[in-house]
């Protein structure tokens, strides 16, 4: 079983201490970026290009995380503004990051006279890899798990033995990115057909990982991050076969 009390500070760098949030929050943007720089190069867009991009695209989908979950959590910062851009203990929502990366790379792709969806594609499997990374700072910071359970693979927080969520959710993660980049190389027929169905799996495994979850976002009664999944999973269902009553890639 494993036991959630961990040393949340990696190490000090001139007397500042850096986390393992963003320590591992880090590693999961280098490495996807890596992946993806490599999977632009293999489909004829430039290493420049990628990196281009990425310089604005990874500060931006930081923000946009912080954002979204600020705007959804606005009570805990009302009365202490300056601790909005406190994200050193957590509090970066994941469907943030990807709207605003998204938007990015949809008036990137129009600067730059690409193809967005093609853009896309190259991206959603360093997405999923990322989180997958990523999710392991919500288990150093004591976050994102789930109720209490008497399952053997249990993890120990404030004495009581609970699911542990952000280990499912990086499990889904790390088999979408695997499943997406199989995808890519083999069974593609169109282009958006890779990112589409990272929105189709990812929202499909939150919905009902969020479920399992006691740090949920609310509207009312309603978790929101389930209502957008349901939005994702729908959206990359129907765009998917969109996509495939086209003429066999006729037109990538």
């Amino acid at each position: 079983m494993l036991d959630m009390v961990i040393n949340p500070v990696a190490f000090e760098l001139f007397g500042i201490k850096v986390m393992w949030y963003g320590v591992l929050i880090t590693m999961g943007m280098i490495l996807g970026a890596y992946i993806a720089i490599k999977e632009a190069k293999r489909v004829g867009i430039s290493e420049d290009t990628m990196i281009d991009f990425l310089i604005w695209a990874l500060p931006i989908s930081i923000i946009g995380a912080r954002t979204y979950y600020v705007i959804f959590s606005w009570s805990q910062y009302q009365g202490n503004v300056l601790e909005i851009i406190n994200i050193r203990k957590g509090g970066l929502a994941i469907y943030g990051g990807i709207i605003a990366g998204v938007l990015t790379a949809y008036i990137f792709t129009k600067k730059r006279k690409i193809n967005f969806w093609k853009f896309t594609d190259i991206a959603a499997p360093s997405i999923a890899l990322g989180q997958a990374i990523g999710r392991w700072g919500n288990y150093i910071n004591g976050e994102a798990h789930g109720g209490i359970t008497d399952v053997p693979w249990a993890i120990l927080v404030n004495g009581q033995r609970v699911h542990p969520t952000f280990l499912y959710e990086s499990v889904c993660d790390f088999f979408i990115f695997l499943y997406l980049m199989y995808f890519r190389k083999n069974k593609m027929k169109n282009d958006g057909e890779t990112f589409v169905l990272y929105l189709t799996f990812y929202g499909l495994a939150r919905f009902f990982i969020e479920g399992m979850r006691t740090d949920s976002l609310y509207i009312g009664p309603l978790r929101i991050s389930q209502i957008v999944a349901i939005g994702t999973l729908a959206f990359g269902i129907t765009m998917f076969n969109i996509f495939r009553k086209r003429n066999n890639g006729l037109d990538r």
